[in-house]
């Protein structure tokens, strides 16, 4: 769940560089690896790497009214649904098994942990064992029934089965901003366009992630492993839905990890550092990142920045390597953006 381009946060920060007291266990970034395909999205442009179609007959539709099976979760959602794409060993190395149906009219979204046996000849090993996977999918409904934001894609339902729960989301509509890394440059891919929006529709958009940050901070939620791979937008509407936060912590913790899951291009440095406090200003300094990466056009320069000087000067701010040294919140950082206006 690792990726990394060219410099690791884009903006010159001097001679700083992530501490590294325990190189066994915090292993400085390498080349990119493969990152789970986050999968909520309606439309194929979404999908990342090979997803296969699965067609079976629709039955009975009730993945929204069950709340426990007794058998795998893969044969239910078979048999009570058509299966429009499955996610597996083939498009995400996570262990997770997911897919996008249709039941009784409605496109859903059904996310598992997997199973608890060894992978399929061939698989990558997933960097978490099945009850990791769980514990995140766990950690996933807390997130979802915390926090009622309309960013955010609704949980309908919980299924728990004797693998683990299995989580029924709506199907989001629209094109994953994430792709590989060697699809960047394709100036049709989703990640080119989001960055070439037009100014007021682009900032627009980042209102919304920032207003949705707002309300999970308020929820007691720090971001954890939010990259480009967890937007999902509908450049018809336009509209922004995020996904795919289940390594959101609640409140502040410590980093136990060393290099923590994430994209390098915007982890913040203490996300790099074992025993470094994680807190709001973790947020902040992400949602920066983020900003500043599309907004800039993909440049990293301030001169290309798209917003008017005082949205530029807030994105600064939160992007500085020093915790101290950003908003203390993520209320903060929301204050400093919104009160700049769109010049």
């Amino acid at each position: 769940m690792l990726q990394q381009l060219g410099q690791p946060w884009g903006i010159d920060f001097g001679s700083w560089r992530p501490k590294n007291p325990n190189p066994s266990r915090n292993a400085p970034p390498g080349p990119e690896r493969p990152r789970p395909v986050p999968s909520h999205a309606e439309t194929v442009p979404c999908v990342r790497g090979r997803a296969r179609p699965c067609q079976y007959l629709s039955r009975v539709a009730n993945l929204t009214g069950t709340s426990d099976i007794d058998q795998d979760p893969a044969r239910y959602v078979q048999q009570c649904s058509t299966i429009l794409r499955e996610f597996n060993h083939l498009s995400q190395d996570s262990g997770n098994v997911s897919w996008l149906v249709e039941s009784n009219g409605q496109r859903l979204f059904v996310k598992t942990a997997g199973t608890s046996g060894p992978p399929a000849p061939g698989a990558p090993v997933p960097y978490l064992d099945h009850a990791g996977r769980v514990r995140l999918l766990r950690n996933a409904i807390d997130l979802a029934r915390s926090c009622d934001h309309h960013a955010l894609p609704a949980l309908l339902n919980v299924i728990e089965s004797p693998s683990g729960p299995a989580l029924i989301y709506e199907a989001a509509t629209g094109d994953l901003v994430g792709v590989r890394s060697e699809e960047r440059r394709n100036p049709t891919s989703p990640y080119q366009r989001f960055a070439h929006l037009p100014a007021h529709v682009l900032l627009g958009l980042f209102d919304t992630l920032v207003d949705l940050h707002v309300a999970l901070a308020a929820a007691g939620w720090v971001a954890g492993d939010l990259y480009d791979g967890c937007l999902i937008v509908d450049f018809q509407a336009p509209a922004l839905r995020v996904i795919d936060l289940d390594s959101y912590r609640r409140g502040a913790t410590t980093n136990e990890m060393g290099r923590m899951f994430g994209s390098t291009r915007f982890m913040a440095p203490e996300e790099f550092e074992l025993g470094a406090e994680l807190d709001e200003r973790t947020t902040v300094f992400t949602l920066g990142r983020i900003i500043w990466h599309f907004a800039t056009r993909l440049t990293e320069k301030r001169a290309e920045f798209c917003g008017p000087d005082g949205a530029a000067e807030a994105v600064e701010r939160a992007c500085q390597p020093s915790p101290a040294d950003r908003p203390a919140s993520v209320t903060d950082f929301a204050t400093s953006w919104f009160a700049a206006g769109r010049d």
